[in-house]
C-alpha cells in the first residue's frame, strides 16, 4: 500500500522533498549529544516563550475557523495546518501531512535562514519522519536544523522548542540519558509546560526508571487531558503488567480518537495488547483496523505478521513481514523474519535476514542510532553470546536499565555460560511486573540450568500460558523444557513438605559386670533402604545485590 505524497512529488516518492544542496543543515551525523545540554543553573525566559506558543496556537485555531472560501463556509485546513494542529495537540501526524509540513518549512528557511521557530519545527518534523519511516539519515538533518535554530535563538532566550526537539532526537537514537538531560532542563524552567512530559516519559522508560516515568505520566495526564494522556497511561499500565487497566484505558483512547493517525495508533496499541495476551486472532483484527484507518501505520504490518505466524498462516505472515521491512526497515523485524524462516527449515533465507539485520544496525550506527539491544539479542542466540554480553554491559553502564535490557543481559550471560549472574538480571526483568512470555521463558530456562526446578516450572508455565506462540522458535522450546521437568511431586515441591520427625536416640547399654565374659561385638545393622531421609532446608533467599549489582527501579 503506497503512502500518500504531495502533489508536486513523483508517484513513486515515499519521502519528503530533498533539501537543496545549499542547505546549511545537511551535514553528517554527530550524535544526539553533540550539542551539550545547558548547565542546570541557567535562568531563562521560557515562560514568555510558552505564552507565545499558546497565543500562536489560539491564533492558528482562530484563523482556521475565521477564514472561509468566499461562500460563508470555514476553509478546510490543508495538510500543513493539519500537521501543525496535530503536533500542537500532542497527537500523531499522518505521513502525508508530515511530508507537506517538511516541504513547507524547507522552502521557508531557504529564504529565512535565521527563523529559529521554523528551524525548530523542521528539526522536530525530521525526527518524526525518521522515526515513522526508519530512514535514520533524517536524524542528521534534524540535528543540524535544531542546532541552527539554537544559533539563531538560544534556548535560554526562549527557544525551548529546539531543546525539546533535541530531547526527542536523543530518544529516537536510544540515547535516553541525553534525552533526560534535555527534558529536565526544560522542565526545571517550565514545569507546567505539558509538551516536555512525553519526551521525559520516553527517556525514563528507556532508562528503566519506573518511578520517574510514573510520576511524569501522572503529571502529563493532569496537564494534558484527552487521547494523548490516555495513550500514555495505557502504556504505563502495560509496562507494570496491569493488563485489565491497560486494556480499558487503551479502548477508551481508541473510542475517543478523532483523527485517522491518532485512531490508527490507538488501534495498533490494542493489537499489541491482544498479541501479548495470547489472542492472535484479535490482534490481527486490530492491526487490520489500524491499517484501514491509516495506511501509513506501518508498524501494524509487523504486528500483523507476528500474529499470523502464531496462527500458522505462514505464507501470509511472510508476506506481511516482507511488506513491513520494505516500508519500515527496522532491525527487529529482520530478526523476527529470520526466526520465522528458521522455524520453517529455510535456513538460507534466515541467514539472509540475519545479514540484513547486521547491515541495518551498522547503517543506523553511522547516523547516531544505537541498536545494541536488538543486535545483542541476535548475537546471544545466533552469533557470539560473549559479544552480546559486552554490548549489554555497556548499555547497563550507560544507565539503560529497562526490563528489556535486563532480560537480554540475563539471557546473554546464560548463553555465555554465566547462568548464576544471568539469573540476577532475568529476575530484575520479571520483577518489573511486565507480562512478557519471553522474559518468563528466559528466567525459567536459567532456573532449570541451575537445578531450581520448582521456580523453573512455574515460570515456564507462565510463558506458555501468557502467550503460547510468543516466538516461532522459542515457544516450542519452552513447551519442551516444561514437559522435560514433568509434573511436580505429590504434595508439592520438596521444600514445602514437612520434614520427617527425627529418629529416636538409642538407649545406652547397661554397664557390664566385671565377671561377665566379654563377647565379640555384633556387626552394626545396615541402614534400612526405607529409612526416612531428612528433607533439605528451604532454599535460602539470595542476599541483596551489592552496590555493583544490577537494579531496576520499581514504581510504588
Amino acid at each position: 500500500m503506497a503512502m500518500d505524497v504531495m502533489p508536486q512529488q513523483g508517484p513513486d516518492s515515499g519521502r519528503p522533498p530533498e533539501p537543496s544542496p545549499q542547505d546549511p543543515y545537511v551535514l553528517p551525523a554527530e550524535g544526539a549529544t553533540a550539542v551539550p545540554p545547558p548547565p542546570p543553573t541557567l535562568r531563562t525566559t521560557l515562560r514568555r516563550a510558552a505564552f507565545g506558543a499558546v497565543a500562536a496556537g489560539v491564533l492558528l485555531a482562530g484563523a482556521l475557523v475565521a477564514v472561509d472560501d468566499g461562500d460563508g463556509r470555514p476553509k478546510e485546513p490543508g495538510p500543513v495546518e493539519r500537521a501543525e494542529a496535530a503536533a500542537t495537540a500532542g497527537s500523531p501526524v499522518s505521513l502525508s501531512d508530515l511530508t507537506a509540513l517538511i516541504g513547507d518549512r524547507q522552502k521557508w528557511v531557504e529564504s529565512h535562514p535565521k527563523d529559529a521557530p521554523s528551524l525548530a519545527t523542521l528539526g522536530a518534523a525530521y525526527v518524526e519522519w525518521a522515526r515513522r519511516s526508519a530512514d535514520t539519515a533524517y536524524y542528521a538533518r534534524a540535528e543540524q536544523a535544531l542546532k541552527r535554530s539554537l544559533e539563531a535563538q538560544p534556548g535560554e532566550r526562549g527557544n525551548g522548542a529546539a531543546w525539546l526537539g533535541l530531547a526527542a532526537l536523543a530518544n529516537a537514537r536510544h540515547d535516553f540519558l541525553a534525552a533526560k538531560r534535555w527534558g529536565e532542563t526544560v522542565k526545571k524552567q517550565q514545569p507546567k509546560a505539558w509538551n516536555v512530559y512525553p519526551v521525559l516519559i520516553d527517556a525514563y522508560t528507556g532508562l528503566g526508571d519506573q518511578k520517574a516515568a510514573t510520576a511524569a505520566t501522572e503529571t502529563f495526564g493532569e496537564l494534558r487531558k484527552g487521547v494523548p494522556a490516555l495513550a500514555r497511561t495505557a502504556d504505563l499500565y502495560r509496562g507494570n503488567g496491569w493488563r485489565e487497566d491497560a486494556l480499558a484505558t487503551a479502548r477508551e483512547a481508541a473510542d475517543r480518537a478523532a483523527q485517522p493517525a491518532e485512531k490508527a495508533e490507538a488501534l495498533h496499541r490494542l493489537g499489541e495488547l491482544a498479541w501479548e495476551r495470547g489472542e492472535p486472532e484479535e490482534a490481527v483484527a486490530q492491526f487490520d483496523a489500524a491499517l484501514r484507518t491509516d495506511s501509513g501505520q506501518y508498524a501494524s504490518l509487523a504486528g500483523r505478521a507476528r500474529a499470523l505466524a502464531a496462527l500458522d498462516r505462514t505464507d501470509e505472515a511472510l508476506a506481511a513481514y516482507q511488506s513491513a521491512l520494505e516500508k519500515l526497515p527496522r532491525p527487529q523485524y529482520a530478526l523476527e523474519l529470520g526466526e520465522l524462516y528458521e522455524s520453517l527449515g529455510l535456513d538460507g533465507d534466515a541467514r539472509t535476514q540475519y545479514a540484513k539485520l547486521r547491515e541495518m544496525v551498522a547503517a543506523a550506527k553511522k547516523d547516531g542510532v544505537d541498536e545494541s539491544l536488538v543486535l545483542a539479542r541476535f548475537e546471544a542466540d545466533y552469533g557470539e553470546p560473549e559479544a552480546a554480553v559486552e554490548l549489554l554491559r555497556a548499555q547497563w553502564r550507560g544507565q539503560h536499565r529497562s526490563a528489556a535490557v535486563a532480560d537480554a543481559l540475563g539471557w546473554a550471560l546464560h548463553r555465555a555460560g554465566e547462568s548464576e549472574e544471568g539469573l540476577e538480571y532475568a529476575r530484575l526483568a520479571a520483577d518489573t511486573g511486565v507480562r512478557n512470555a519471553s522474559y518468563a521463558y528466559h528466567l525459567g530456562v536459567i532456573q532449570r540450568e541451575l537445578a531450581d526446578y520448582g521456580p523453573a516450572r512455574r515460570n515456564l508455565e507462565q510463558a506458555v500460558r501468557t502467550n503460547p506462540a510468543f516466538s516461532p522458535l522459542a515457544a516450542p522450546l519452552a513447551q519442551e523444557a516444561l514437559d522435560a521437568l514433568g509434573e511436580p511431586p505429590p504434595g508439592g515441591p520438596g521444600e514445602m513438605q514437612q520434614p520427617p520427625p527425627p529418629a529416636p536416640e538409642p538407649e545406652p547399654e547397661p554397664a557390664k559386670k566385671p565377671e561377665q565374659e566379654k563377647k565379640p561385638e555384633a556387626p552394626a545393622p545396615a541402614p534400612s533402604r526405607t529409612a526416612a531421609v531428612k528433607s533439605p532446608s528451604p532454599t535460602a533467599s539470595p542476599s541483596a545485590p551489592s552496590s555493583a549489582s544490577p537494579s531496576v527501579s520499581k514504581s510504588p
